[in-house]
């Protein structure tokens, strides 16, 4: 037992909640930052301003998300340089594999595809050719056998969506918002999920709010301790950059999902909100503003009388609402120590 302790320490192999469910699960959201949602706002943008190359910039970010977020997870776990440029096929095929759950699936088999990788690095005379062998083969081969069954996992909180949908506006409101929210927030995709319910209409809408809830709410209570650059990176971003003190300190996710439970019925009830537009922005809220031009789209594609109370009803479920009840929230469980000073803090 010793031998084996010894020789892990030596790989620099730690099994441990931090290593794994902190240290890596952090890098991850920094790489599908750096693919995948920053490829969404270039997208967006160029599609707006008829930039093609913008366009092009932001469909091939996307379509490397991940291979940046195996490689984010190789560099947090100190993977040798061989592992490292290996786990970008592993977190590409994964990724693929893994449809709705393919973030999930490249944090799971990136972690273990890297660790077997630094067990077996330079143990042998021909590691360039051992070394990549094997990460590639446990990698690739754990895609293949495990991504679809995460990914399908993933999709049932889309069987829950769907049976939401079909409820009364304020019940659906709430739970369609404060599902879709905590998806967004997951190493899950919760735009893959809203695409693949078609999740449009009054049901888009509430998925709308709670992923606003989370984005706008993170970013806004966040304010203290991460600044300009958090408000940013989580407002119009990803809150999943959170998911790491969430791992630490559950407690801390509440104000967003408080929110968003109370924003999804206002969308529904009083403002009528409906996503017009591709199913797939019902679940980007404010990334790169994904969600807000997805509704203005819709309404302008089906030649819908735009009014004044339409965008008022966009703006404070988008923005104003999220802002206001986090921060209301959060500032009550600060004063009972529930979150304290440093709790939200980001590695950015």
């Amino acid at each position: 037992m010793n031998t084996i302790k010894a020789f892990l320490e030596k790989k620099n192999v730690k099994i441990s909640l931090k290593r794994y469910g902190i240290d890596a699960l952090g890098a991850m959201a920094q790489g599908l930052f750096a693919s995948l949602l920053m490829g969404t706002i270039l997208e967006t943008l160029g599609s707006q301003a008829n930039i093609k190359l913008l366009v092009d910039i932001g469909t091939f970010a996307k379509m490397m998300s991940g291979a940046a977020m195996a490689v984010a997870i190789g560099q947090a776990l100190e993977c040798p340089p061989l592992v490292l440029f290996s786990l970008i096929t592993v977190g590409y095929a994964s990724n693929s594999l893994g449809g709705a759950g393919g973030p999930l699936a490249v944090l799971i088999i990136a972690i273990l595809a890297g660790e077997f990788g630094k067990l077996v690095s330079k143990e042998t005379k021909i590691d360039i050719l051992v070394t990549p062998a094997v990460t590639l083969l446990i990698g690739v081969g754990l895609s293949i056998w495990w991504a679809p069954v995460i990914g399908k996992g993933a999709s049932t909180l889309g069987e829950a969506i769907r049976w939401a949908t079909v409820l009364k506006p304020f019940t659906m409101g709430v739970i369609v918002s404060v599902i879709v929210g905590i998806a967004l927030t997951l190493p899950i995709s919760s735009a893959a999920i809203c695409a693949a319910l078609s999740l449009t209409g009054l049901a888009g809408g509430a998925a709308l709010a709670g992923c606003c809830a989370q984005m706008v709410g993170f970013a806004v209570m966040s304010f203290k301790e991460n600044g300009v650059g958090g408000l940013v990176a989580q407002g119009i971003g990803t809150s999943m950059l959170q998911m790491p003190n969430i791992v630490k300190k559950p407690i801390v996710w509440l104000p967003p999902i408080i929110a968003s439970a109370i924003t999804g019925p206002i969308a529904t009830c009083f403002f009528k909100l409906k996503m017009e537009g591709a199913p797939i922005s019902s679940g980007m809220g404010t990334c790169g503003f994904v969600g807000q031009i997805g509704v203005y789209t819709g309404w302008v594609t089906k030649k819908m009388p735009i009014t004044a109370f339409d965008w008022i009803g966009l703006f404070m479920i988008s923005f104003i609402l999220p802002a206001v009840l986090t921060f209301v929230i959060a500032k009550i469980m600060r004063h009972f120590n529930l979150i304290e000073d440093g709790d939200l803090k980001l590695d950015l």
